[in-house]
């Protein structure tokens, strides 16, 4: 599962990287994605929006077996 969501994090960094933000995978635990947000998304007052209606849905949206997407 790990790989899938390396997979569709690559999709979403362009986008994230135009901003001057980046995404990093941490861990995949029993359907719990856990990222780091870099660059500008670090400090970011949207980054919680971002993280939510942006990562977390495309991840539900390309692999059921997400549940949730946590920043740590």
């Amino acid at each position: 599962m790990r790989e899938k969501v390396e997979g569709v994090l690559d999709k979403i960094r362009p986008s994230l990287q135009a901003d001057g933000g980046d995404v990093e995978l941490v861990d995949v635990n029993d359907g719990t994605v856990e990222v780091r947000l870099t660059g500008a998304c670090a400090g970011c007052p949207m980054a919680s929006m971002t993280l939510k209606m942006g990562i977390e849905k495309i991840l539900k949206q390309e692999i059921p077996e997400v549940k949730e997407v946590v920043a740590v």
